[in-house]
């Protein structure tokens, strides 16, 4: 979660949202020609204020930069923990108001060629969090206040201005296709201990975790090493969007 939208043309009208048609024809256009920079500094480290854009995006920027992932070829399973009481907070957080993960479309790009990669090798990539509006990162960090966790803000597993707010952090895993299983990766989301840095794990479960993050950093993403299922698009000076996933 460290740093941790199309079909947004079905939203309704009514809410004032731009029409969007991109979906599966952006990222077929975009390919390679959106395969992110390498990074200059790590994308996952924590936004200081004056080092990234600092501005919230309008709902039209949001609906013509964020690609809803369910049109990615193959699509990811779907199981966004925030929309849920399925997390730490143990409530659904502000601005999750559907099961749907959204990337920025360079992101989402990424996220289809390590999606290809990966069904090549008989397996399915699973989300947990995608794009992250700005109230949910608010949410998190106002629940470290009031339950006295503000360690987690000070260790880095809780970011106050998140890279999943730009749209370009995926949280994610890989179920075997075969079975239907979440692969063994030694620990589950959102584990805020060592036990969740990439090699403390061995075994079956450290070759797991690096079938992933093979995959991710070979599609253009950056992994997070305190967080296996952490990865990140270097973009610069990319804006933060609000817009609640419905």
């Amino acid at each position: 979660m460290h740093d941790r939208l199309n079909r947004l043309a079905a939203w309704p009208a009514a809410h004032g949202r731009a029409t969007v048609t991109r979906g599966a024809l952006v990222l077929l256009a975009l390919g390679a020609a959106c395969r992110p920079p390498h990074a200059s500094v790590d994308p996952n480290a924590p936004l200081p204020a004056n080092a990234e854009n600092t501005s919230v995006a309008s709902n039209a920027a949001a609906d013509s930069l964020l690609v809803d992932l369910a049109t990615v070829t193959p699509p990811p399973i779907v199981e966004l923990r925030y929309a849920t009481s399925n997390n730490f907070t143990g409530a659904p957080l502000p601005g999750y108001d559907a099961n749907r993960a959204f990337l920025r479309r360079e992101a989402a790009a990424a996220f289809q060629r390590a999606s290809t990669a990966l069904a090549a090798q008989g397996y399915r990539l699973k989300v947990w969090d995608g794009y992250r509006p700005v109230r949910a990162t608010n949410a998190m960090v106002a629940w470290t206040q009031r339950v006295g966790r503000t360690d987690l803000l000070r260790d880095g597993y809780i970011a106050e201005r998140s890279r999943h707010n730009l749209g370009l952090a995926v949280d994610c895993t890989i179920v075997d296709t075969r079975t239907g299983a979440e692969l063994d990766m030694g620990t589950g989301f959102d584990t805020f201990s060592k036990a969740a840095h990439t090699y403390t794990a061995s075994g079956t479960q450290l070759a797991n975790r690096l079938i992933l993050r093979r995959a991710m950093s070979a599609a253009g993403f950056v992994p997070y090493d305190d967080e296996w299922w952490h990865f990140a698009v270097p973009i610069a000076n990319a804006p933060r969007f609000d817009r609640v996933i419905r």
